[in-house]
């Protein structure tokens, strides 16, 4: 009996004593090191007033967060897989990158394959806020990766009627089924595929003018944020964000948040493509 006393006081010492190195070895790692998103504001077409804002909120939110740290910078030198002068960090330092440009980059052909290969090889996340579209026409697989090119803003910052599709998402979770927002809605080139990416939100195109002239889609489909892989990466596009009073809506920062989250791999989402839904739905 008192064998059996000891063997069972010997195994539950053992058992406290694994329990506490545990214990401290989860407290010395600490919270997990927060990710990094390289943010990139150069503006080489129109030059929108509302780039600030858009990349002071994408740091922001990382910083209230704490899930990411973000390096904004107005020029792409850190574009490379090369190693930089002094302690300039390269796409291999970063866990995504945030597109909010316009024009032709000042890439060379070196670093455009080396941010193709940054998401389509290396697993990594691009999000492209606005007029992401609005850049690199003359670099076709820049907008295979994306999804499209801008093809005009035919209704310019209206009040735009909008149908949520994915309404299971967390990027979409604080937008009710349909509602309106004041912004500039870019029109998606022909490039464009339901197929190939997975819609969140689109217009209502029965409240919108179609007979304008500036309306290429035959479809009548126009998305304004959509998700969808590139090799093994992740991209997000909206169209939100030309008017700066955007960013201080609750659902658009949800938005955003949660597309980065996806982006860095801190969420799964599924992004298969569908049907467009009924705007009556």
């Amino acid at each position: 009996m008192m064998l059996a006393i000891m063997k069972a006081l010997r195994y539950a010492f053992a058992l406290l004593v694994c329990t506490v190195v545990f214990g401290i070895a989860q407290a010395q790692q600490g919270p997990p090191k927060p990710k990094r998103i390289l943010a990139i504001g150069q503006t080489k077409g129109f030059q929108h007033d509302s780039v600030s804002t858009g990349l002071a909120t994408m740091w922001k939110m990382g910083r209230d967060t704490g899930l990411w740290d973000t390096y904004i910078k107005t020029d792409c030198q850190l574009i490379t897989k090369k190693k930089l002068q002094g302690n300039a960090k390269n796409l291999d330092y970063f866990d995504a990158v945030y597109f909010y440009t316009t024009g032709e980059l000042d890439l060379d052909d070196s670093q455009k394959a080396d941010l193709i290969s940054f998401v389509k090889e290396d697993g990594k996340g691009f999000l492209g806020g606005h007029s992401a579209i609005d850049t690199n026409y003359k670099w076709p697989e820049y907008g295979e990766m994306v999804g499209a090119y801008f093809d005009q803003h035919p209704w310019g910052t209206f009040e735009a009627p909008v149908i949520i599709e994915d309404r299971a998402s967390p990027m979409t979770a604080l937008f009710p089924a349909h509602f309106v927002v004041r912004d500039e809605i870019y029109q998606p080139s022909s490039i464009w595929s339901r197929d190939k990416v997975h819609v969140l939100a689109r217009l209502d195109e029965t409240k919108i003018d179609l007979k304008n002239p500036r309306v290429h889609r035959t479809d009548g489909d126009f998305a304004v944020a959509w998700i969808k892989t590139f090799g093994k990466g992740r991209v997000f596009y909206t169209t939100f964000g030309h008017v700066e009073e955007v960013y201080d809506r609750r659902d658009m920062q949800q938005l955003y948040r949660e597309a980065a989250k996806w982006c860095l791999r801190l969420t799964d989402h599924d992004v298969s493509s569908h049907a467009k839904t009924s705007p009556t739905e």
